[in-house]
Parts: C-alpha cells; sequence; structure tokens
C-alpha cells in the first residue's frame, strides 16, 4: 500500500479520485451501487445537508440500518468532514437504542424504515435531522435547526471518529471511542496480512456496526479499490448459496458460527450419507478432506482466496479439516477497542490453535504470566488503541495505562515464532479446587462436537461445573416436553453428554450436570454468548428442567 492514509477524509479523497469508475459498493438484491465517484458525490451532498441542519464537526450522528451500499455512504458523510459517527446494532433494544442515543448526545440520526419503529418518537423529534438509508430521503427534521450553520472540518489522525458502544460478552455498555489513526493503523495492517487489489469482491455478511465488519471488511477494501457487496436479506444458507454462485467472491469475512454449522449441518452429514466417503474417511481422510475443500470452495464460488475468521474461537476439529482441505480460511484476533486487529495470519501462515502474530504496528506482552503454562493477559499497544470509554474515565483506568498500553483481559500463550493461542477471557475462567485455571472455552468445544448440539455454555455454580446446552432444532420436540417419553429421552441425552465430556477432558475439567436450554443462547454482534447472562442459576419454570 504506497498511500499513507492519515484520517478517513484522507481515504476517501484518494479512492474516489484514483478508482472513479469503478464499482465501489453494492447490493446483491435490488440494484442499489455506487461508482467510487457516485459514491464521493453521495457523501459530499449529504454532508451539506447536516451542515444545513446545524451539524458541525465534532457533533455526533448515529446510524442504525441493517448492512446495504448506504451504509458505508452515511460513515463517510459524517466521519470524513469531521463528524463522530456513532452505529448501532440492528438486534438492539428499544431501551438500549435510547441509552446510546442519550449517552452519545447524538443530534441526528440515520435510519433504515425496517428500524426506524424501534426509536422512540421522543428521541426522533430531538433530532435535527432524521435520513432514511434506504433511499437516503429526509424523514424528519426540526425545523428552527435549518441554520445552515454547520461547519465541517477536514479531520486529523487524532481526531475522534466513531464512539461504538459494546457491551460484550461481560455486560454493561461501554462507548469505545475510535479515531481516525485508529482505523487508518488497521487498514494497513489489514493490507500487510492479506494484500487485496482493485480485482477483489468482497462479500459482506457481518453487521457493519461492529469493528470487524467495519474496518476489515468495508474500509480496507474501499481503501484499495476493491468491491463490496452486500446481502439486504439475512445470511440463511438460501441466502448465500445463490449469493456465491452469482458474485463468486474472492475475499469475505465471517466468525466460526458459520463455517461451523457448514461443517456439522453439511459436511458431516453429506460424508455419513455416502458409502464410499464413509470408506474414504476412514482408509484416507486426507483425501477425503481435500476432495471435500474442493466441493466447498466451488460452493463459494470458485475464486474465494480469503475466509477471514474472527470474532470468537474456531472449534478445533473444524479447523482441522479446513486445513487437511487446503480452505484457504485465515485466523484474526481483536477487540472493538482496537478497531479491531490485535493479530492476524493469512491463509498461508494459519497454524492450527493460534491465532496469527501480531499486527503490523501492534506490540503484545503478556502480563501476570502463570510459570506452569505460560499463560498470561494480552497487554498491546499501538496506533490501533483507542481513545478511551466516553464518558467514563474510571473504566478507561481500569484498561488503559498512562503509556497506552490496553489490557485486552483475554488470556494466551505465545510459541517461539510468536503466535499467540487465546485461552479465554480472564473473567470467564474458573478456579479449580487446586488452584489450577479451568477455561470452559476449551470443554465447550468438546460438547460442540457431539452430535445433535447446537451450541453450549459451561459455568461455575455451588463450586461445580455444570454445562448448559441448546440441541439442534430437528433434536427434540418441545411439543411433547410434558411427557414420559420426552423426559426420558432428554435425560438419557443429558447422560450421554455428561459421559462423553468426562472422559474426553482432563480431571479438573469434568461436569458434573447438564441443563438444556430451550431457546438459544443469546449472542454479541460476532455470535460469541453472552456469559454474563448464565452465570447465575435461572428460577423454577414449567419446563422439563426444573432447576
Amino acid at each position: 500500500m504506497r498511500h499513507n492514509f492519515q484520517s478517513l477524509a484522507d481515504v476517501l479523497n484518494y479512492t474516489t479520485a484514483k478508482y472513479a469508475k469503478r464499482t465501489a459498493f453494492r447490493s446483491i438484491e435490488g440494484d442499489s451501487s455506487y461508482t467510487f465517484s457516485s459514491f464521493s458525490e453521495s457523501c459530499r451532498r449529504l454532508s451539506r445537508t447536516l451542515s444545513n441542519f446545524g451539524i458541525s464537526a465534532g457533533d455526533k450522528v448515529a446510524i442504525l440500518s441493517q448492512n446495504m451500499p448506504n451504509w458505508p455512504v452515511a460513515f463517510f458523510a459524517i466521519t470524513a468532514f469531521g463528524r463522530i459517527a456513532v452505529p448501532m446494532l440492528t438486534e438492539l433494544t428499544e431501551n438500549e437504542i435510547t441509552n446510546i442515543l442519550v449517552h452519545s448526545e447524538s443530534k441526528a440520526l440515520f435510519v433504515s424504515r425496517r428500524l426506524l419503529p424501534k426509536v422512540p418518537e421522543d428521541l426522533l423529534a430531538k433530532m435535527h435531522i432524521v435520513i432514511c438509508t434506504d433511499d437516503l430521503s429526509i424523514l424528519q427534521v426540526d425545523g428552527t435547526a435549518y441554520t445552515c450553520d454547520g461547519h465541517p472540518s477536514n479531520p486529523i489522525a487524532d481526531d475522534l471518529a466513531c464512539i461504538i458502544y459494546t457491551s460484550g460478552t461481560t455486560g454493561a455498555a461501554k462507548g469505545v471511542m475510535l479515531t481516525h489513526k485508529n482505523f487508518c493503523a488497521n487498514i494497513f495492517a489489514s493490507w500487510k496480512a492479506a494484500p487485496a487489489t482493485r480485482r477483489d469482491v468482497f462479500l459482506s455478511i457481518l453487521p457493519l456496526a461492529h469493528t470487524y465488519e467495519m474496518s476489515v471488511g468495508m474500509l480496507y477494501p474501499f481503501s484499495v479499490g476493491a468491491q463490496v457487496c452486500y446481502l439486504i436479506k439475512a445470511p440463511t444458507p438460501s441466502v448465500l448459496l445463490p449469493a456465491f454462485k452469482t458474485l463468486r467472491p474472492t475475499m469475505m469475512l465471517s466468525v466460526p458460527l458459520v463455517i461451523e454449522k457448514i461443517y456439522k449441518s453439511s459436511i458431516i452429514p453429506t460424508i455419513k450419507k455416502s458409502r464410499f466417503l464413509t470408506w474414504l474417511d476412514k482408509t484416507s481422510h486426507g483425501l477425503l478432506c481435500l476432495l471435500v475443500g474442493m466441493r466447498l470452495k466451488q460452493t463459494f464460488g470458485g475464486r474465494i482466496r480469503f475466509f477471514g475468521i474472527g470474532g470468537a474461537k474456531l472449534d478445533r476439529e473444524v479447523e482441522a479439516f479446513l486445513a487437511k482441505a487446503k480452505f484457504p480460511y485465515a485466523i484474526g484476533y481483536g477487540l472493538t477497542e482496537t478497531a479491531p486487529l490485535i493479530c492476524n495470519a493469512n491463509p498461508k501462515q494459519t497454524h492450527l490453535g493460534t491465532t496469527g502474530i501480531a499486527a503490523t504496528g501492534v506490540r503484545i506482552r503478556l502480563e501476570n504470566v502463570n510459570e506452569s503454562t505460560g499463560e498470561g493477559e494480552i497487554v498491546v499497544k499501538g496506533d490501533n488503541v483507542m481513545m478511551g470509554y466516553y464518558k467514563d474515565f474510571e473504566r478507561t483506568q481500569q484498561v488503559l495505562s498512562a503509556d497506552g498500553w490496553f489490557r485486552t483481559g483475554d488470556l494466551a500463550s505465545v510459541d517461539k515464532r510468536g503466535r499467540y493461542s487465546i485461552k479465554g477471557r480472564l473473567g470467564s475462567v474458573i478456579l479449580g479446587p487446586s488452584g489450577e485455571n479451568i477455561y470452559p472455552e476449551e470443554i465447550e468445544n468438546v460438547i460442540n462436537n457431539i452430535n445433535g448440539i447446537n451450541e453450549s455454555l459451561v459455568v461455575e455454580r455451588d463450586g461445580h461445573l455444570v454445562a448448559l446446552v441448546h440441541f439442534d432444532d430437528n433434536v427434540l420436540d418441545w411439543n411433547y416436553e410434558n411427557q414420559d417419553r420426552f423426559i426420558e429421552d432428554l435425560e438419557k441425552r443429558k447422560q450421554e453428554i455428561l459421559e462423553f465430556v468426562n472422559t474426553h477432558v482432563n480431571r479438573s475439567s469434568r461436569i458434573k450436570e447438564v441443563q438444556v436450554e430451550k431457546k438459544p443462547f443469546d449472542k454479541t454482534a460476532t455470535l460469541k454468548i453472552k456469559r454474563f447472562l448464565y452465570k447465575e442459576k435461572k428460577k423454577p419454570t414449567d419446563g422439563v428442567d426444573k432447576q
């Protein structure tokens, strides 16, 4: 990458001039698309509209919309002209949206028609202007705000560009303040890890309101003149498969759950249904993986050369298959607070169970290292590290030192080649009876490989380990949950899980009880289970599992 970007204004000005006639963003369904040139025009026009309603540099403007080409238009119309974007996840509740809009002091809002009902009327009335992301039409204005005295600016590296609210897996939302420098550092680190060109085609399936997709899936491809395509509908298999065939993407980002579901619901059943493949699996597993891998690449359109996986730990069995199948997956690690890249590995550098080396420009050290295991907390420093938490000096001080080192709260070890292996969150580690560290994520990986289990969570209750499991949809018929046969089947399955897990983990990691969750677990934007919601025992219900 020859250009050294200092701000998102630099990114907008440089790329829209250099790649003017090429397609920048488009939707797969419908005809919404932008060339780099028309994208620039729309951003500048929108910025003038915001200025007309008194929205100046330093003012906050919220975005509440599903992915679509107008999402990046809104983002650049805000950030490239000195304003501060406040992206919100689409699954937020009305109460969460209210808290964010009030806490951030947002003066304007970009919102899709689908999500507009989630915004309380009294908050809409307080906005200077409300703009629809579907077609960039004006939905509502405050007539007294039409003063035409809004003043944009040309932002510099250390200016605040974005506030992203995240509750993560531990609750209590925080407003992460990210600068132009943070985003530009990630653009460069992404390019060093997996160089993309104007010929690449990205498929975007993750929420743009999360830094992973925002930085690596939107800003990075835009900076090199690549094309980004959006699914307007939810990325279900029935939507994704035709999209792969039509678009034939070369690069895309995902979270582990997506590829794990493909593996468990498609690849494994396909092998089991075929006598030949079953025989091949027993006699030449490596050859089987290669054959299935070739088929998998064709399913993705035949051109995929980078499949980035981040946001959570990838199941080891699934990763082993991808490696043997020569599928071009790449593992990354990061946090919202680091915009997000901390570690990365391209498809040629991936190593089973690791999350790669330090991203370009990022310094990493392990603190409070356990001498016997070599595990310590990841602490990082670099141009990717946030300014702090908005209006929250106390929590900022807890994680950010005076000299810029950020405490991630993640435990890891590092090998001789500088590759990091994430063990789990500091807050989720369970202390065993002899003082040993128990990582629930490792036990969950064992549970999740049991046939019929969709996902699981291991928690400590009353001094022992309890596994909460959610079965695949076709395993149990909850319409019969109070009948004897259903209860017998359920108890048998719970006992089988208990016995399987306890013969596949070490003594200190054995579980004492299995509880079945009727509904899927509540998750974050990157589909990580919100652990804090399940630490306490639930109150008794009328269901089968009365705890």
